[in-house]
């Protein structure tokens, strides 16, 4: 069975997610923002071998600890979509923009994706889904067996990713998730990048911004 441990990271509570497989005790870190002790001591809590660490977008509370992530573990960085390049590669000038403390890098995948990318965790196929307007390079995880999507910044419980930062259009935002994601299915589970998760119908009957 997959399953899912939020790791709360950063003064921005980015809900850092392990995935895994229940069984197999394999998965990988998706959006290691930072306080990467915390995400190491949540790993080995749960006894789970780490295959790669997947980003859904460039932004600090998100890929900010994603290169140390990686020098511990020695796996690969995988997403997100190229055009998140110049904010991973300004990922410690955005820590002194929000003036945070804390051991933030930029970032370099080992691999970037590209929408209908499938990635796996055991068996489980996610299929990637490009998705801009929060940052032009977000990706989404879609797990089409299982009903579920890990949603990054795009939508959240009640609301929408924030698009004044650079490169964010709120108009591109809502076509992304009225064209891709809505269409998913009513049925289909999220976990966001902040906040508690939702299902995509409770979204397109309640959330204030798309009703």
């Amino acid at each position: 069975m997959l399953q899912a441990r939020i790791i709360p990271v950063t003064p921005f509570s980015q809900n850092c997610c392990l995935l895994f497989d229940g069984e197999q005790k394999l998965g990988v870190v998706v959006d290691p923002g930072g306080d990467v002790p915390d995400i190491l001591a949540a790993i080995e809590q749960q006894g789970v071998k780490v295959e790669a660490i997947w980003l859904t977008h460039g932004h600090i509370d998100h890929a900010g600890g994603a290169m140390a992530l990686k020098d511990a573990l020695g796996v690969e960085i995988i997403g997100p979509e190229r055009s998140d390049e110049p904010l991973m590669q300004r990922i410690e000038d955005q820590a002194r923009m929000f003036g945070v403390g804390g051991d933030y890098q930029n970032a370099t995948p080992d691999r970037w994706l590209v929408d209908g990318d499938r990635l796996s965790i055991a068996g489980h196929e996610f299929e990637v889904i490009h998705a801009p307007g929060h940052s032009p390079g977000h990706v989404v995880f879609y797990n089409r067996a299982a009903g579920f999507l890990h949603a990054g910044d795009v939508l959240f419980a009640g609301s929408i990713g924030r698009t004044d930062l650079p490169g964010g259009s709120h108009e591109t935002l809502l076509a992304t998730i009225r064209n891709k994601i809505l269409p998913l299915g009513d049925e289909i589970g999220f976990i966001c990048g902040h906040g508690p998760g939702s299902r995509l119908g409770d979204e397109r009957r309640t959330n204030p911004f798309l009703v």
